[in-house]
């Protein structure tokens, strides 16, 4: 053989072998454009409740309510820096809210001419009961001189009585919620004449408050005194802790619904009677349990499955679910922490289906 002729040869060879590589090549491309792309997420750990979530509003665990009891000039207390009380003041047990005025001169001469009169009848009745030891005066005398007595003390007990109702005092410590507002809602001016039945104060406390949810359906059957749950204010970028206190025995007859009253502390003073809050009941909590997203799950043959990633195939596991919520659900069999779930492009796959996964 010549050394052109070897040469040739080797050429041949070359390319032979190059049509051979690029054969190879094109095959294996045309098996990545066939594999499904997919996206996987890890099953990992953590905590699931089942939630019941409802809106609720809030509002004072108890309410004081001061009301004219007989028509007159409304005059409302001042703090201790004299300035008049306002909705939002904090009061105590006792403290002067507001008093009606305009007899007030006539109600103090009343009482004073009474408790004067009182003390002339029992004076007189003492000196009674002497002569009568001493057999100066008769039985009948006696008797006259205790019916004066005991006039005398019922009539000092009402000037009392109209006393104590011509000024309102807070029978409990709390916030002054409402404070002299007409039929409209407007403040009452000052000095304003008032009639008997006039609303003039609602006072409740506001370091602990309740919000009331009315649940209906399977939700209302679920829910049991003493449940975990959570307050929420879309303006406030925290979480208040709270316990179910009360489940109403009965569903309300217009709405059939059943109130649940959620007792809860007001850590700042940040949250006011009133407001629409968003409320979670915890019906049950599993910590550290394996979850997937809930787009990992879909349905074969009438069963939840999940498609693990295997050797660039989607290996399909039917599981059997426990808790979850809106992003995750519980496994309780199927997977293991730590393998790879499909949760995007899952929607064909069949068991041992061709998959790549494009880490997006």
């Amino acid at each position: 053989m010549t050394r052109e002729t070897t040469i040739l040869a080797g050429l041949a060879v070359v390319a032979l072998g190059g049509l051979a590589g690029c054969g190879a090549g094109t095959r294996q491309g045309e098996e990545a454009s066939i594999r499904v792309p997919v996206a996987t997420r890890e099953v990992t750990a953590r905590t699931v409740e089942d939630l019941v979530r409802a809106s609720g509003v809030l509002r004072a665990p108890e309410l004081a309510t001061l009301t004219v009891e007989t028509a007159g000039v409304l005059e409302i207390a001042a703090r201790p820096d004299g300035r008049r009380l306002e909705e939002g003041d904090r009061v105590r047990a006792g403290d002067l809210v507001a008093r009606i005025t305009g007899k007030d001169v006539e109600v103090a001469a009343r009482l004073a001419a009474a408790e004067q009169s009182w003390r002339s009848a029992v004076a007189e009745l003492e000196a009674k009961q002497a002569l009568f030891e001493q057999g100066l005066i008769s039985r009948i005398d006696l008797s006259r001189a205790e019916t004066a007595a005991a006039d005398a003390r019922v009539e000092l007990d009402r000037a009392r009585l109209t006393l104590t109702r011509a000024e309102l005092r807070s029978p409990i410590d709390g916030a002054i919620l409402r404070l002299a507002r007409t039929e409209s809602g407007l403040p009452a001016a000052a000095g304003q004449k008032v009639p008997a039945g006039f609303l003039v104060a609602e006072i409740g406390p506001i370091d602990r408050l309740v919000a009331d949810v009315d649940l209906a359906g399977e939700d209302a059957l679920r829910v049991r005194r003493g449940l975990e749950a959570r307050v929420i204010h879309p303006g406030l970028d925290r979480v208040f802790a709270g316990r179910v206190a009360r489940v109403a025995p009965r569903q309300d007859e217009q709405t059939r619904a059943s109130r649940v009253e959620v007792g809860l502390a007001n850590a700042g003073l940040l949250l006011r009677p009133g407001m629409i809050v968003t409320v979670e009941l915890v019906l049950e909590r599993h910590e550290d349990v394996p979850v997937v997203p809930r787009d990992a799950v879909t349905e074969r043959r009438g069963r939840p499955v999940v498609y693990v990633l295997e050797a660039q195939k989607a290996d399909e596991r039917e599981v059997r679910l426990g808790l979850g919520d809106d992003r995750v659900v519980e496994i309780l069999e199927g997977v293991s922490l730590g393998e790879p779930v499909i949760v995007r492009g899952l929607e064909t796959l069949t068991d041992g289906t061709p998959v790549r996964d494009t880490g997006a």
